[in-house]
Formats: structure tokens, sequence, C-alpha cells
């Protein structure tokens, strides 16, 4: 009598378990996009008001994490919400100019910290005194001053005054589009002020 052979059935495929998969996939992808835009959101360049350092429509990626590890330094292009911004509005992108407790003056249309002149090499182009005349910010202890690096043409702590720590969202680090812009920000120059004022 000849054995018949054994006939091996392919293994169900257990559908609830591949669909937990998906699932647990799925919201993994989510969290992790999540965190990332939490901690590293991007930015975009809005206006001609960083020039010739950012320009309009580029893109930006923005560190929240330096700021929870550090204080905003000066000379830092900063992310934030103005006072009274209008809710569904994109955040500004300025540099940071004076630091908490410090006096800010405008002074021949030039920037002097506690009566010192800052030294700007990052400027568009020299204020005019329609845009820089005279005038003095006391900053309050948690308090920033924010400025474009085109001068005549930002909207910026001169119009809306200074900015309270809590809405400053990030730091910018990386410019990644279009391609030809790519880099990396840097901050090394020196932030201090220059001379006395005479």
């Amino acid at each position: 009598m000849t054995e018949q052979p054994t006939l091996h059935t392919r293994p169900r495929l257990r559908n609830r378990g591949f669909i937990h998969e998906i699932v647990y996939t799925v919201v993994f992808l989510v969290a992790a996009f999540t965190f990332l835009e939490m901690a590293i959101p991007r930015s975009i360049v809005q206006s001609i008001s960083m020039q010739p350092n950012l320009i309009e429509d580029q893109r930006l990626v923005i560190s929240r994490l330096t700021y929870l590890i550090s204080d905003p330094q000066r000379g830092d292009i900063t992310v934030f919400l103005p006072p009274n911004h209008p809710t569904g509005e994109p955040p500004l992108i300025k540099r940071l100019i004076g630091l908490p407790g410090e006096t800010v003056e405008f002074r021949d249309t030039a920037v002097y910290i506690n009566g010192v002149r800052l030294d700007e090499p990052y400027l568009n182009e020299p204020c005019d005194t329609i845009h820089c005349g005279e005038r003095v910010w006391v900053l309050g202890p948690d308090e920033y001053f924010l400025m474009g690096d085109n001068r005549n043409h930002s909207r910026d702590s001169r119009s809306f005054g200074p900015v309270q720590r809590e809405r400053i969202i990030g730091r910018a680090i990386i410019r990644y589009w279009p391609p030809p812009d790519w880099g990396i920000l840097s901050y090394s120059y020196d932030d201090s002020p220059g001379q006395p004022a005479p």
C-alpha cells in the first residue's frame, strides 16, 4: 500500500496581529513627528527684514532645545511671537539685540547697549533717521529686544516693544531650502558692544 504524502497547509496570516502592527507603526510615526516638530520646528522667512543674511521664502530649522538648556544670547536669530500677535499668523524672525535688564538706545541711528555702541557687522545698510530716531528702552528682568538686519524694512521691537521670554520659540540653526542656500547659521562673531560712547 502506497503511503500518501503529507500535505502542509499554508499558515493563515494573523490579520488581527497584522492590523495591530500597522496601528502601532502609525502611532509611533505620528508621535516621533510630533516630538520633532516640538523640539525642532521649521519656519519660513516671510519678509525682507533679515536681508542680507536671510532671504524671503528661505526655510529654517529652529531649535527649541537651545533655549531649554541656556538663555537666549545677543546676536541669535530668534523665532518668536510679538506682543498682541494675531492667532494663526506665523511667528517673526529677528535678531536678538538687547538682553534682560539692559538699556537699549538709538543715538545717531546707531544702537547703544548700556551706553556702549553695539558693533553690528550683519546689517544690510545703515539705518536712516526715520526708522532709527533717538529713543531709549529699559528692558525688564524677563524682556528681550529684537530687530531685523534690514533695519529700514523691518517691523520689530522698535514698534511693538520688548518681547517676554515666554514668547520666544527658538533659535534658527539651519537654512535648508532652497538647496543652494543650505547651511548652518553661524554665531561665531563677538556679540559684545564695542567702544564706550564719547
